[in-house]
Parts: structure tokens; sequence; C-alpha cells
């Protein structure tokens, strides 16, 4: 392989898999919130444990994607050189952003959250958990805008003399709607992701619990430690029906954020779009592709072999014909005529069932809601080893799906690293040969092999660490919540843990 093919594979592999913690993250830390604004709401201890249990989980995923995370913006200046050079101006102002959210915002409210149990008072304490979740989609926002310019490039000229594009309008970057419609898809996503993540696990433990604590004495019954008929149904039933509650609502919002950013895309990225429907010419009202073959990855040989007529023209403009959807050749002599010589299709195999499967992975989810619903209804609680076997079967495909989407929309523009804007200024654009640093094949194999390795490694460490504490369950030390207060003085202090004096005693801490 060349440097641009290495180059790519190396982005790829790192920011797929980095693309594993971030919408966990995303979608647990307000969770998380969730969990502890309902124990102080209710005073219930279920849910004071259930805060506990998944915060120890988020702090995993957050630190291995922290670790991770960095790389991604160094990768700019080691294999794509001629990128930074070419949109530095407008690329570093967004990545400043998410740099001063990431590691300030996030750090030190995550921080405060960690080690404020039984230190800060307790309004103090919720708050630092708010403001880490609210810092968390905040970056994310950030790192979308930076990557919605290369997909849309708004807000920025050409600068003939230094050959770069110059950011002039920071408000039309930030109003980007490319970047709009990703951030909404992806937050959106990432809650669905993050419910079915809570719920599996919830559903899993919950149903084991009680078949284990009701089984009859000659039955076999699994280890599940000091776990109790009562911690399946005050901490392990209420966190899996809040993940129903949000994976419903984030399911649909998904489903009516997709649909409009698929719109969106085949307006302004019509070649991505009509690789995504592996339509190869230009044609009136083309059926909705279920299944179509292209044994060698061009349209020559394309054969649909199963098609829905009428529901692509509905899904483009609602109504179910007269809708033209420019075709894959067509566009390549189009891009030709504009940008001279050159391949500018994307890989349509990839594009086109990166698609589909990442659709088919949030189905598993749709699926897990609505049997979760049925089983758990009028206080319920599912016994059966094949339920706690469905949910926790259920958790790795969000992932997948989330990493099928990322690939598609990035695979879907190629062989564009900024890609056109057809209303804006036609001088912005670059290819990704065009970005790619100059650089010795051995160079990138050395850092491909490196990083590839090092992210393996992290990749046991992360599943180690996820299935360990999700195993080991509900712990003994974190069983009896925290004192009850009734009020808290000017200085935060509950007033039964001050002395006749009014100083705080040492059981100030203990809260």
């Amino acid at each position: 392989m060349d440097v641009l093919d290495l180059s790519r594979w190396q982005f790829g592999i790192t920011t797929v898999y980095h693309f594993i913690f971030v919408p966990l993250t995303l979608g647990l830390t307000v969770l998380v919130a969730i969990m502890q604004s309902m124990w102080m709401g209710t005073k219930k201890e279920g849910w004071y444990r259930a805060t506990k249990f998944f915060g120890k989980l988020m702090i995993i995923n957050f630190a291995l994607g922290v670790v991770t995370g960095i790389v991604q913006e160094f990768q700019f200046g080691m294999n794509w050189s001629g990128y930074s050079a070419y949109v530095g101006d407008v690329f570093g102002a967004p990545l400043a952003f998410e740099g001063l959210m990431a590691f300030f915002l996030e750090s030190t409210f995550l921080g405060l959250w960690i080690f404020g149990w039984g230190r800060l008072p307790r309004k103090a304490h919720l708050a630092s958990a708010w403001a880490f979740a609210l810092a968390t989609n905040i970056s994310a926002f950030w790192i979308i805008t930076a990557n919605g310019f290369m997909q849309h490039p708004v807000g920025a000229k050409f600068n003939p003399e230094t050959g770069r594009a110059e950011l002039v309008d920071f408000g039309a970057l930030l109003g980007n709607p490319a970047s709009l419609l990703a951030f909404s898809h992806v937050i959106s996503a990432s809650f669905l992701l993050s419910a079915t993540f809570i719920a599996g696990i919830a559903g899993w433990w919950m149903s084991r619990i009680v078949r284990n604590r009701t089984l009859p004495a000659e039955f076999e019954k699994e280890d599940i430690g000091e776990h109790t008929v009562d911690d399946a149904e005050n901490v392990f039933r209420p966190v899996f029906r809040l993940g129903l509650l949000v994976m419903i609502i984030s399911g649909l919002l998904v489903m009516v954020t997709g649909h409009v950013q698929m719109q969106w895309v085949f307006s302004d990225q019509p070649m991505k779009g009509a690789a995504a429907e592996l339509v190869c010419k230009t044609e009136m009202d083309p059926n909705f592709s279920v299944i179509t073959s292209a044994p060698d990855n061009k349209c020559d040989n394309a054969k649909e072999v199963l098609g829905a007529p009428h529901v692509l023209s509905l899904l483009l403009e609602w109504k179910p014909t007269g809708v033209k959807v420019e075709g894959v050749e067509n566009l390549q002599k189009q891009y030709e005529d504009i940008y001279g010589p050159g391949n500018y299709r994307p890989n349509l195999l990839v594009t086109y069932w990166t698609f589909r499967l990442m659709i088919a992975m949030g189905l598993l989810s749709a699926i897990l809601a609505i049997v979760g619903l049925v089983v758990t209804r009028k206080g319920k609680i599912p016994t059966s080893k094949h339920f706690g076997r469905f949910a926790v079967f259920c958790l790795p495909f969000p992932f997948i799906g989330h990493s099928l989407g990322w690939i598609m929309t990035e695979m879907g523009r190629q062989p564009w690293i900024v890609h056109p804007n057809p209303s804006g200024d036609p001088r912005i654009h670059l290819t990704v040969a065009e970005a790619v640093s100059p650089l010795e094949p051995y160079e990138v194999w050395i850092s491909v092999i490196g990083f590839t390795l090092v992210y393996l490694i992290l990749a046991v460490v992360w599943f180690y660490l996820m299935r360990r504490y999700t195993m080991e369950g509900l712990l003994e030390h974190d069983k009896k919540p925290l004192p009850e207060f009734k009020d808290e003085d000017k200085d935060g202090y509950p007033d039964h843990a001050q002395d006749e004096n009014g100083d705080p005693t040492p059981l100030s801490f203990a809260y």
C-alpha cells in the first residue's frame, strides 16, 4: 500500500475505535445525572445505588475515550499536513474550543463529581454531574462543527495568494446545516445507544436476581453474591424502565433526524446519496433499494434484487412521483467537467451496505424496547433466562450501528476531504490525495502498527474493566445511601452536622 492508503487506514482504525467510547459517554453522562436527580427528588435508595453503579462504568468509558481521542488531533499534523495547511485557519478554531471544553470543563466537573461524594453539598454535587454531562455534549458539538466544514465548507473564503481557506464568518461556521443536522442525529443516536446499554445490563441483572432468589432449593442456582429481590425491584427495574423510555424517545428522534439529514445529503452531496442507493443512472422515481448487487463494486454490473417503488421519492420530497435522482455515472461526468479528470465515485458497496446495516442495528434496540415494556408492565419482573440473555445480546449492536454510520458518512464523500459546497465558494475543496503528508511508506507503517497494537491493548483493558464491574453488580459499601438532610445552611452544611456553636463537625464530610 502507498502512503495515502496507509494514512487512510490509520485514521480509520483510530477514529472508529475512538468512536466506540464517544456516544456512550454523551448519553451515559446525562443518564447518570438523571439517576442522581431521581435519588435526590424521591429519596429512594435504589436510585442512589444505580447512580454509583453506572457512574463507575461511565468513568471507565470516559477515561478510555480521552486517551484514544488525543491521538486524533495529532494525526492532522502527522499524516495530513496538506489538509492542515489548507484549512488550518478554519479547522483550528472549533478544535481549540473543543480542547477547552474537554480538558477544562469536563475534567474539572468530573473530578468534582468523583471526589465530591461526602464532601460537597448535595446540590452542588448534583450540579457538577449535570455540568459534566453538558460539557461532554458541548464538546461533541465543536468536533462535529469541525467535521461539518469538511462536509459543507461555509464561513470561509479562498485566499489565492496563500492558497488557503480563511475563516471570515464564525457565525456561519456555527450555523452550518451539515453540522447542526449531524449533531442532532449523533446526539439522539448516542442516547439510544446509552439507553440500550443501561437497559441491557439492568434487564440482565433484574431477571437474573429474581430467578435465582425464587428458584426452589433443588434447582442449581447461579452465584449472584449478596443481591436480593429488593435490588431487582428497587434498583434494576427502575433503571430498566428508564432505559426503555429513553430508547423510545431517542429512537424516534434518530428516525426524524436521520431522515432530514439524508434529504440534505441528496441535495448537497448527491454522489453520496446516489451511492447509498446504488442509483447508477439518473432517473425519475427510482425504487428504494432493499437489496442491490454490484459484484465488482462498479455500476456496470449493478443489479437490483429487491426494491420498493415510490418509497425513495416519498422519503426525498414527500411525493410518490415526479422526483429526479442523479445517478453515480452522470455525476461522475459532471464532476470531471468541473474539477478535471479523476474518479469521483466513493466505494459503492461500503456506502450502500453501511447505510442499510446501520438502520438494521437500530431496529434491535426497538425490539428490546417493545419486549421490555411488555414483560415489565404492571410491576412485573421477567424471570426467563432467555430474556436476560436477549437484553445482553442487544448491547453491542448500537455500537456497531454508530461505527457503520460514521464510516458511511466519511467514506461516502470520498475522494474529498473537503467536499465542495454547491452554494459556497467554488474554490474551496480538497481531495484526500492532496491532503496527505509527504511521508515514506515505512514511516506510516510504523505508526499504523504501533497505534493498532496500543489500541488493541486498550480495547482489552476497556472490555475487561467494563465486564468486571458489570458482573460485580451492586457493592455492599454502596448499599446504604447518604444520610437524609432536611435543610442546609448558608455554608452548605446540613443542620445536624453542626455543633452548638454552629461550627461544622466531622459529620459534615460524611454525606
